[in-house]
């Protein structure tokens, strides 16, 4: 049987990937870094293969037999990290999987990418054709690579480029950042509230992935895969503290004096290099507008949400207390 590739198992999306194709019968192997816990993934029946994606020998020398390929693995916006692995990985690794995948004749390549590449979106909702406007060093990387990646799909490599919104849902632990002040009755509101923000449900997600590898309308295509609706920041956080049975925040603080108390947070942290408490990035998620159309995804996939938003915060609540994690 032909193997699909998915380098990133370990990751939230990319496990989740995993499970549902292996549910579906097919035969998958991960490229998996030395240090990490691929338990899970050797119970579900991965195949777990230690091999450096930064390494072009390596990852030609284990391409055999692979013939389609989910790429997942990032390296993603830790505030301290170093600028250059965000190229070796989102760049740099993404050549040398697009080149094995070439030569080997591979016949779907899936490249992950990012909404992030569009930054914040001036005339919402934002389709695929919308500009690009990277707002820091991962996006930018993240641009660079699903440029390339596009680059070898026009040349001939049968590729898609998905490009998901906000991921969530039970295992995932970065909006624990907005779950945990909620539950605890200590979140507080950074500006109006109006901001939007779109999200999308991983199962939604794994199916617009599934779609993209399967789908001959996919072929040299971009997606953005996200949840039905968008909706505002302050919507977002009363449902929020709905399925988590608590009081709506009210505590609200301006935008700007906390943004540049964010600038000057991580200049000093940068300066004696450890990871900054509040920077700009976080403090901008209440204030860029990121909300997009599904509409293309929708008409040539048939790509179609089945997981409304406040059924997935509740899902997502019930794990985090089930975790104890709230």
């Amino acid at each position: 049987m032909a193997k699909i590739l998915v380098t990133g198992a370990t990751g939230f999306t990319g496990k989740a990937l995993s499970r549902r194709l292996v549910e579906g019968g097919e035969q998958v192997v991960a490229f998996v870094r030395p240090a990490s816990d691929i338990r899970e993934l050797e119970e579900l029946g991965v195949e777990c293969l230690r091999v450096d994606i930064k390494n072009a020998e390596d990852v030609m020398d284990h391409f055999a037999g692979v013939s389609k390929v989910f790429h997942i693995a990032a390296a993603y916006r830790a505030e301290y990290a170093d600028h250059d692995e965000f190229r070796l990985v989102n760049v740099e690794a993404t050549r040398n999987l697009l080149e094995a995948a070439k030569r080997n004749a591979v016949r779907r390549f899936v490249h992950c990418s990012t909404v992030g590449v569009q930054g914040r979106i001036d005339h919402p909702p934002a389709d695929e054709e919308y500009r690009f406007l990277p707002g820091d060093h991962y996006q930018q990387s993240k641009l660079e690579g699903e440029l390339l990646a596009r680059r070898y799909f026009s040349e001939g490599l049968p590729g898609v480029v998905v490009r998901p919104v906000g991921i969530y849902g039970p295992g995932d632990t970065r909006f624990l950042k907005l779950f945990k002040p909620i539950s605890k009755g200590m979140f507080v509101m950074i500006g109006t509230g109006n901001t939007l923000y779109h999200l999308t449900y991983i199962a939604d997600l794994v199916d617009g992935f599934l779609l993209c590898g399967e789908k001959d309308e996919a072929l040299g295509e971009v997606f953005t895969i996200a949840g039905e609706t968008y909706t505002t920041i302050r919507e977002l956080v009363h449902m929020i503290a709905d399925v988590l049975g608590k009081p709506r925040p009210t505590w609200h603080v301006p935008f700007y004096p906390v943004y540049l108390a964010s600038v000057a947070c991580e200049k000093i942290c940068g300066a004696i290099g450890i990871a900054p408490p509040l920077y700009p990035r976080r403090v901008e998620f209440f204030y860029k507008d990121r909300a997009f159309s599904i509409e293309k995804a929708k008409r040539s996939l048939g790509y179609s949400p089945k997981v409304g938003l406040h059924e997935g915060l509740a899902a997502t609540a019930d794990w985090y207390k089930e975790k104890g994690m709230i």
